[in-house]
């Protein structure tokens, strides 16, 4: 057949199209596997799922389209008893908003659309010019304090959490300072990471830092050489960007891994 369900577990079934199916075009094999999801719920299904190769393009699509959400990737399984592969797990549950709904698509859209990691660091400096920054536990580089950004929170407000989770420290984020966008990096995922303004503060302040063992080694102000000289070199273009960006002539508020962009106008 050129799609089919099968039972995976009281519940569960498992629909599977094939690549002829997909040469009928995108329309008609998503409305296929459309029915079958239909008719998989109402023999008493709870959840219909497939498993799609990331390389083929064209099942993805027609999984996307006949409402199946993304759910992610399961890495190194073996459908069919072929040999451990990667597969990309879409899923509907009986109860899911109809896809013709607007929460419905919305959720639809928000299952495969591009999500991209957020972190928040707070520029503190001292009263004698120096900046704020944490020997980390799970890296030889001093960073800016701060962390990740959590789902469905605001940057501004997770800087301020993770100052307090991390040093203990309550200070408010002011305005922000710079957006850098990170590029994929020894096993990281890109990212944006935004620095907010953390204020002048009397060096004092690190006397009742009170540090979250597990992360933070240590905490401590230091100058600018000696932020070159002790952070990577994206860290510190970072810094020296955010610095300037406190003054009356600031620079760029966007970078790339600490660099201002050539004007393309």
């Amino acid at each position: 057949m050129s799609a089919d369900l099968t039972p995976v577990s009281p519940g569960v079934v498992r629909v599977s199209w094939t690549a002829e199916l997909q040469d009928q075009g995108l329309r008609a094999s998503a409305d296929r596997v459309r029915e079958l999801v239909g008719s998989a719920f109402a023999d008493g299904a709870t959840r219909v799922e497939a498993h799609v190769d990331p390389e083929d393009e064209a099942a993805n699509r027609v999984a996307t389209f006949s409402g199946l959400m993304r759910e992610g990737l399961a890495r190194g399984v073996a459908p069919d008893g072929q040999g451990p592969r990667d597969r990309v797990v879409y899923a509907r549950l009986v109860g899911d908003a109809p896809v013709e709904e607007a929460t419905g698509f919305r959720s639809l859209l928000n299952s495969f659309l591009p999500r991209k990691r957020a972190i928040s660091q707070l520029l503190v400096r001292s009263t004698d010019g120096r900046v704020l920054l944490c020997q980390l536990t799970y890296k030889r580089d001093l960073d800016l304090p701060g962390g990740v950004v959590e789902v469905g929170e605001s940057p501004q407000l997770a800087v301020e959490r993770e100052i307090t989770e991390e040093l203990a420290l309550t200070l408010p984020a002011g305005r922000l300072l710079l957006t850098d966008w990170l590029p994929p990096w020894g096993g990281w995922d890109d990212a944006v990471c935004l620095v907010f303004d953390g204020g002048v503060h009397d060096p004092s302040i690190v006397d009742r830092v009170v540090r979250q063992e597990r992360e933070i080694r240590s905490a401590g102000f230091f100058t600018l050489p000696e932020v070159r000289e002790r952070c990577a070199d994206f860290t510190a273009r970072r810094i020296e960007a955010a610095l300037r960006n406190t003054t009356a002539s600031p620079g760029p508020a966007y970078v790339e891994s600490g660099r201002g962009l050539p004007d393309r106008a």
